[in-house]
C-alpha cells in the first residue's frame, strides 16, 4: 500500500474521530460550520424522562384494550338516548288528519262554528265536517294528492271519507268548482239525486234546494250514477239530474234549444208514450254528428219500440265498428255498446268499468262488516 495513501486514512479517521467525541484534527469546514452554528448552542442539561417499568407497560396495554369498549359502548348508550328523545318529540308532535286545506276567498265561510277569515292561515277540513258559505262567501279546498275545489257562495258540503282509494264529499247545495289530479275514479261527490264521479277532469257541478243537479265538464269527463242509471259527460257537455230520477241525458251545450228542450222533457216530464215519441222525433231531427253522445245514452232509454229509430239516427252519423251488429245493439249487449261508445272518441269506457267492480267490491265489503 502507498504511505501516502495510509497517511490518507489516518488523516479521515483523525477527522471522524472529532465528529464523534471532538479528539484528533478538526476538519476545516466543519469549524466553519461550528462557528457560524455556534450562537444556537443549546447549553441546558437534558431533560431526564422516568423510565417505564415492565409492569407498568402491562398496565398501559391493559388500560389501551379496556378503553375502547368503554367508549363504544359510551358512543352507543348516547345514540339509544337521541333516538328516545326523538321518538318521544315524534310521539308528542300533533299528527295530522285526512282531510282538505281550506281558505277563505271572500268572506267568511265556516267550519261547523268556527269562522275562517280572509289572509288567515289554512284550516282543516276532516272528515264528518261540514264547510258552508253564506251568500257573501265563497271558500278553496286544496289536498296536495287529489286536486283543488271552489266552493261558490250559499254551499254546504260534508267530507264523507279520505281513504287511501277513495275521497268523497257530499255536495247537500250550492255550487263548486273542482280540479281534479288523483286517478280517475278516486275522487266522489254525492248530492241528492246523483253520485258523481271524476275520470281525470275539471267540472262544475250545481245542487239547489231542491237535491236537482247540474254537472258541465270543461276537462276530461265525469260520470254520474244513481241505481244502476249511468251518464258520461265528456268536455263542453253538461247533465242534469233529478232526486228519484238519477241523472237525464248528456248534451253538449251548444246543441240547438230544440234538442236541448225536447231532452229536457223525455227525461223529466213526458209521463205517456205517445209523448215520449213525440220529443224523441224532434231530438233525432236536429241531432248533429257530436250529438252522438246523446243518442248512444239513449239507446238504452228509450222504450223497446223506439230503438230502431235511434239506432238508424246514431249508424248514420257515427257508424259502428265491424264487430258491433244491429241485433246486438237492439238487445242492448253490453260489450257491444262499449265498442260503440270507444269508437265516438270520448275516453275508453274501460276506466270506468274498472271502478264500477271495485267500487261494487268496495260496497259488498262495507255491508259485510
Amino acid at each position: 500500500m502507498d504511505p501516502g495513501d495510509k497517511t490518507e486514512k489516518g488523516s479521515l479517521t483523525e477527522r471522524d474521530d472529532y465528529l464523534w467525541d471532538g479528539s484528533g484534527e478538526p476538519d476545516p469546514e466543519i469549524q466553519r460550520l461550528e462557528a457560524l452554528l455556534g450562537k444556537y448552542r443549546h447549553d441546558r442539561p437534558a431533560p431526564v424522562f422516568a423510565a417505564i417499568l415492565p409492569h407498568e407497560r402491562w398496565i398501559f396495554r391493559l388500560w389501551r384494550r379496556r378503553l375502547f369498549p368503554v367508549v363504544a359502548t359510551a358512543v352507543t348508550s348516547l345514540a339509544v338516548a337521541i333516538g328516545a328523545i326523538l321518538l318521544y318529540v315524534r310521539k308528542q308532535s300533533p299528527v295530522v288528519a285526512p282531510g282538505w286545506d281550506v281558505s277563505s276567498l271572500a268572506g267568511t265561510p265556516r267550519i261547523g262554528r268556527k269562522i275562517i277569515r280572509e289572509k288567515e292561515r289554512s284550516n282543516r277540513l276532516a272528515v264528518g265536517q261540514f264547510l258552508e258559505t253564506d251568500s257573501q262567501s265563497r271558500a278553496s279546498l286544496q289536498a296536495e294528492d287529489i286536486g283543488q275545489i271552489e266552493m261558490g257562495p250559499s254551499t254546504r258540503l260534508r267530507l264523507l271519507d279520505m281513504g287511501p282509494n277513495l275521497k268523497r264529499i257530499a255536495l247537500e247545495r250550492g255550487t263548486i268548482h273542482a280540479f281534479i289530479w288523483s286517478p280517475p275514479g278516486e275522487f266522489v261527490v254525492d248530492t241528492p239525486s246523483a253520485m258523481t264521479v271524476d275520470l281525470g277532469c275539471a267540472y262544475t257541478l250545481q245542487v239547489d234546494d231542491s237535491g236537482a243537479g247540474l254537472v258541465r265538464t270543461s276537462l276530461g269527463w265525469v260520470g254520474f250514477k244513481l241505481n244502476g242509471h249511468e251518464s258520461f259527460i265528456p268536455a263542453g257537455a253538461a247533465c242534469a239530474t233529478r232526486p228519484k230520477v238519477g241523472p237525464g241525458t248528456p248534451y253538449f251545450e251548444d246543441a240547438p234549444a230544440e234538442f236541448r228542450s225536447a231532452l229536457a222533457r223525455l227525461d223529466f216530464e213526458d209521463s205517456t208514450s205517445q209523448a215520449r215519441a213525440g220529443d224523441l222525433a224532434v231530438i233525432l231531427a236536429h241531432s248533429r254528428k257530436r250529438d252522438a253522445l246523446t243518442l248512444w245514452h239513449l239507446l238504452s232509454r228509450v222504450e223497446e219500440a223506439q230503438r230502431i229509430r235511434v239506432y238508424d239516427r246514431l249508424r248514420e252519423l257515427a257508424p259502428p265498428p265491424p264487430s258491433v251488429t244491429k241485433d246486438g245493439i237492439l238487445r242492448l249487449d253490453q260489450s257491444m255498446l262499449d265498442l260503440w261508445w270507444n269508437a265516438l272518441g270520448f275516453d275508453d269506457i274501460s276506466i270506468w268499468r274498472h271502478w264500477e267492480h271495485s267500487w261494487s267490491r268496495a260496497e259488498t265489503q262495507a255491508r259485510g262488516k
